[in-house]
């Protein structure tokens, strides 16, 4: 009996190393994509923060280099602002703030300041390049750096820029005991 178990085991472990060496086929863009555009979300399999992290506890570092913002003139000057909703997580309230983009917000009744960078309408990160592939909502991000009494607290230390990312928060969210902060939506100038 124990060596029929060894065998099969055996044989398992040998299909499933076989299984996972074989080469997978990318997804393909749905035909309604446009040139140089990337369906939301799948791009380097998953949202990936400037840092070159992928979602939740993954932790994996950029080797090397520094990861730089480009700001495509399709969208310069084309938003203006973003939506963002807090919560205070003791009292359970959330309410929904205008942030100017490029600059600082306090957020009333709490010891939080919020700097705001740039608001990425279609996130990309190629090599160290992070940008933005079209000028459209397909995977929003705002840049922000969030401090407590005068102490920043996100992006974690050595990091420019934190990301929200509205379509999918959980990526890189912001955390902390008391409060929450999420990307609602961007705001287009004009």
């Amino acid at each position: 009996m124990g060596k029929k178990l060894f065998v099969i085991l055996v044989l398992l472990f040998v299909a499933t190393s076989v299984q996972s060496c074989r080469k997978k086929e990318a997804p393909q863009a749905p035909d309604s994509m446009q040139p140089g555009q990337m369906p939301p979300g799948t791009f380097m399999q998953g949202p990936i923060s400037p840092e070159g992290q992928q979602g939740p506890g993954h932790g994996m570092m950029m080797p090397g280099g520094k990861a730089q913002l480009l700001v495509p003139d399709f969208v310069k000057g084309k938003w203006r602002a973003a939506k963002i909703i807090f919560e205070d997580k003791g009292t359970k309230k959330k309410h929904e703030y205008i942030v100017k983009l490029n600059s600082d917000f306090l957020i009333p009744n709490s010891n939080l300041k919020l700097s705001i960078g740039e608001y990425l309408p279609d996130f990309k990160m190629e090599g160290f390049m992070l940008t933005s592939v079209s000028n459209n909502p397909n995977n929003p991000a705002l840049a922000v750096k969030i401090f407590e009494n005068d102490k920043k607290i996100f992006p974690s230390p050595g990091k420019d820029w934190g990301w929200l990312f509205e379509k999918v928060p959980t990526i890189h969210p912001f955390e902390h005991e008391k409060y929450s902060i999420i990307l609602k939506e961007g705001i287009k100038a004009g």
